[in-house]
């Protein structure tokens, strides 16, 4: 029996792409992120108390390509790039649908996730300047796991504030940063002038990755040898997770895949602007119709609930004021498994992309999310993280959806990583104990 060409499609690891894609050279305008004390747009300068200075070259970069340093592609190598382009034929035979639906595997690196891309990224140029420390926070903890990891290969220390709905939900995640050699504290927490007035004002919050970032900033401008390192949101972080974009379109075209749609969880934006942004760049173009959907928890929908305006990328109102969808800068969302989407804001450039009218976006709750993992799960064998599965429940409605229109279209998603660590929230939904997730 021959084996169909689009099952699974690979890449060699000259495949890595040698250049960052930015999508800020082809969106036209975006407004500039604003000094908090002035409301005046941001100087290179006002970044440094917290970010090296390469990062914020990169953050306010208009060239549409950035060459990848060879070190640094090097390093995405040991995290298992290029990663395969899967057709899911049992998922389509569950459905009975006529769509294809493909998915980006993310799940295939050490680290379990797609944050490895940045992280690798962040802690070489650090590096290179001499940075001794990085401060981060972290939800799910994909985030604080990858760079907690990659700061070994620069000899660079790391701190990491999980909050605390996540750091109680999933302790084995606190074990595997520990592994790594990183600090790990549940935020809010005592190690902060910030933590501390949250604990003293809110001492039963489950905390935010607002707060988070609060705490992890406010460690970061007291050190000039530690810096900040954001594992979404910001356009660096953007451009550094490209590479998932682009090697989904070489990939597309080895198989002769046309997508109509393409699919990813979105919290701050990273991994729906990784796995989008190359292709949004050829919409623009007039190159392509697809459509492009952002999938985000209904615990935090920023995208189909909040606001287009300027506001803090963090609670305590330390970074410059960035104009997102946002449901604003002290919303707390419920603690949810899904804890890498628990943000009250979205990534400048993804809210360009929706205001624009580029992008769509869907809102989805803890028990149907979790159902389509387990979909997932029992037809192609993967068990997915709770982010994830929001693509995975898009995916399937967009499938369902052609189902009842008999039409035959192709749908492309992003896995951004396994959930071999997230099996509490999966037991909890299987014995009935999960609880609601729809924001207040």
């Amino acid at each position: 029996m021959a084996i169909a060409k689009d099952l699974r499609i690979s890449l060699p690891v000259e495949g890595i792409p040698k250049k960052w894609y930015n999508l800020v050279a082809d969106i036209g305008h975006l407004d500039p992120p604003l000094n908090p004390g002035t409301r005046e747009p941001a100087k290179p300068e006002d970044f440094e108390p917290i970010f090296c200075k390469e990062i914020i070259r990169q953050e306010g970069c208009r060239e549409r390509y950035v060459n990848i340093p060879g070190e640094v592609r090097e390093g995405l190598v040991h995290l298992n790039r290029p990663q395969h382009l899967q057709r899911a034929v049992r998922l389509e035979k569950y459905l009975k649908t006529p769509a294809k639906i493909y998915f980006k595997r993310e799940d295939m690196s050490p680290l379990g996730s797609h944050k490895g891309n940045t992280a690798l990224a962040q802690a070489y140029f650090n590096a290179e300047e001499g940075i001794h420390t990085l401060t981060t926070e972290t939800g799910a903890g994909q985030w604080g796991t990858a760079l907690a990891m990659v700061s070994n290969l620069f000899d660079i220390d790391c701190t990491v504030f999980m909050v605390k709905g996540s750091y109680n939900q999933k302790p084995l995640r606190k074990t595997i940063m520990n592994t790594y050699g990183a600090k790990v504290y549940a935020s809010p927490s005592p190690h902060t002038e910030f933590g501390k007035k949250v604990l003293k004002e809110h001492p039963e919050t489950t905390g935010s990755l607002g707060i988070a970032i609060s705490e992890a900033c406010e460690m970061a401008a007291k050190d000039p040898n530690t810096c900040y390192s954001l594992g979404s949101v910001l356009n660096h972080v953007m451009l550094h997770q490209t590479v998932i974009g682009q090697e989904t379109m070489e990939q597309m075209k080895i198989g002769e895949i046309d997508p109509d749609y393409m699919i990813a969880c979105a919290g701050g934006g990273s991994n729906f602007g990784g796995f989008c942004f190359p292709m949004i760049g050829e919409k623009i173009k007039g190159k392509t119709d697809c459509e492009f959907i952002a999938a985000e928890s209904n615990a935090a929908p920023s995208l189909t609930v909040g606001e287009f305006k300027y506001d803090f990328g963090d609670t305590a109102g330390y970074t410059p004021l960035l104009m997102m969808y946002t449901l604003g800068q002290e919303f707390i969302p419920k603690s949810v498994h899904a804890g890498g989407l628990r943000y009250h804001g979205m990534s400048p450039l993804v809210s360009a992309a929706m205001n624009k009218g580029l992008i769509s976006a869907r809102a989805y709750g803890q028990f149907e999310t979790f159902e389509a993992g387990l979909a997932f799960a029992r037809t192609e064998g993967i068990v997915p993280a709770p982010e994830s599965c929001h693509a995975i429940k898009a995916a399937m409605d967009v499938a369902l959806e052609c189902k009842k229109a008999k039409k035959e279209k192709t749908i492309v998603f992003c896995l951004s990583g396994h959930g071999m660590l997230d099996l509490n929230g999966y037991e909890q939904y299987l014995d009935g104990t999960m609880k609601n997730s729809a924001a207040d």
